[in-house]
């Protein structure tokens, strides 16, 4: 097994490993290998200095055999192809994971949103639209907001995407401002999940939440819900990190106030009741839960055997790799899958596109305990599957997702 993949041979090496597990048919394993398209774009944009510059954007769609597509946009330097087909192979195995009628899809532009205006970014957001308007619409494609994207990006694509039909298509993303359609409850629901999946994993295991020491690697839209959902639950959030660094208390910081300090500086650093850490150190600190909710491959071979926690709950995808679930696995660490672990936010997606369809809107304490009943009923499939097949959460999610998507593919049969 190798520890230097891409990000795509890492989620092909996944399926290989359950595939095993499950005697998986060749001929499912073999269309599950493969996305089932990409389109890849090339596309101008008129920079307010006056020139033109060039981007490169991408929208992947893996398997449609459960539905039509789901996946979010995200805006980073680093984005390129192999990212965005991993990425919407594990949305396949996500949406299967929790249920949902979706197929696996991502997108992403290649370009670093904090170097762009607000005009900027409106246009590049608008042209990409274009671009791969193709293969949007709500029975489709229906993108979302992820990592250099937010609901004002996806009112932007709505916008565009109504544009050229000629008609107002709330539907056709997830993840938009209240007042254009979107659903109460979607801006915290993927840190919700991370949080419910957490706890019924402690309680799974005679533990629970209040009082647990938790670490979180990434302050953005997930880390930051997550970590203010632990600290109303009673839990001692020890450290936080951002982009910029990373922050420390022993006995734990007050969330709402490390919330009112980056509103103010737009970062953690220099929390006043807090001391600086080095960012690598936060994932080796001996705390009962771990929450890497930034960038991929930050738990890998090189640092594995140093990780202390008792339990890693994946807020971002991808951020433990193949090698170092071993090496967790072998030290008693328990990882909580992505697949799993971070499915709030698509779920509630889910919810926010059925309204949309519907034109009939659900209160936030509806959306809320709709996402609490099917985050819970997911963790009890894939924990009864762990113990079934003796095997860890990852493989057992896998097992449910993969063995779901095949059922359906078989069910289909191959046209013509």
């Amino acid at each position: 097994m190798s520890e230097h993949l891409d990000s795509f041979a890492m989620a092909q090496q996944q399926l290989a490993t359950v595939a095993t597990k499950i005697n998986l048919d060749p001929n499912v394993h073999e269309v599950l290998k493969h996305p089932k398209r990409e389109l890849t774009v090339n596309f101008p944009v008129s920079m307010r200095d006056g020139s033109i510059k060039m981007f490169t954007g991408y929208r992947v769609h893996h398997n449609l055999a459960r539905g039509p597509a789901k996946g979010g946009i995200r805006y980073h330097p680093d984005t390129d192809i192999s990212e965005v087909r991993a990425l919407a192979f594990w949305m396949t195995i996500k949406c299967a994971v929790v249920n949902l009628p979706f197929g696996g899809a991502k997108g992403g532009v290649a370009c670093d949103p904090k170097q762009l205006n607000a005009a900027e970014l409106e246009d590049l957001t608008r042209r990409y639209t274009t671009e791969i308007a193709i293969l949007l619409g709500p029975d489709k494609d229906i993108p979302a907001p992820d990592m250099g994207t937010n609901g004002q990006t996806m009112a932007w694509i709505m916008d565009t995407y109504s544009m050229l039909k000629g008609t107002t298509v709330p539907a056709v993303v997830t993840g938009k401002p209240i007042a254009v359609g979107g659903s109460e409850g979607r801006i915290e629901a993927t840190g919700r999940g991370v949080v419910t999946v957490a706890r019924e994993t402690l309680l799974s295991r005679g533990g629970q939440l209040p009082d647990s020491t938790v670490a979180v690697q990434g302050f953005g839209n997930v880390g930051a819900a997550a970590a203010k959902l632990f600290y109303r639950t009673g839990c001692k959030i020890q450290a936080l990190s951002d982009v910029q660094g990373a922050i420390y208390n022993k006995n734990g910081m007050d969330i709402l106030a490390v919330e009112d300090w980056v509103k103010k500086t737009g970062t953690v650093i220099g929390f006043p009741e807090a001391e600086a850490l080095d960012p690598a150190a936060l994932l080796l600190l001996p705390v009962d839960l771990l929450i890497p909710a930034a960038l991929q491959n930050q738990i890998t071979e090189a640092n594995a055997a140093q990780v202390k926690a008792r339990y890693v709950i994946e807020g971002a995808n991808g951020p433990t790799t193949p090698i170092a679930d071993l090496i967790l696995a072998s030290n008693g660490t328990i990882v909580v899958p992505d697949v799993l672990a971070n499915a709030g936010g698509v779920t509630v997606s889910y919810f926010e596109w059925v309204q949309g369809l519907q034109s009939f809107f659900w209160s936030e304490s509806e959306v809320n305990a709709k996402l609490e009943q099917i985050m819970v009923r997911a963790f009890g499939q894939v924990n009864a599957a762990a113990k079934k097949h003796n095997c860890d959460l990852r493989t057992a999610a896998y097992i449910v997702g993969v063995g779901r998507v095949a059922e359906a593919i078989t069910a289909l049969g191959i046209f013509p």
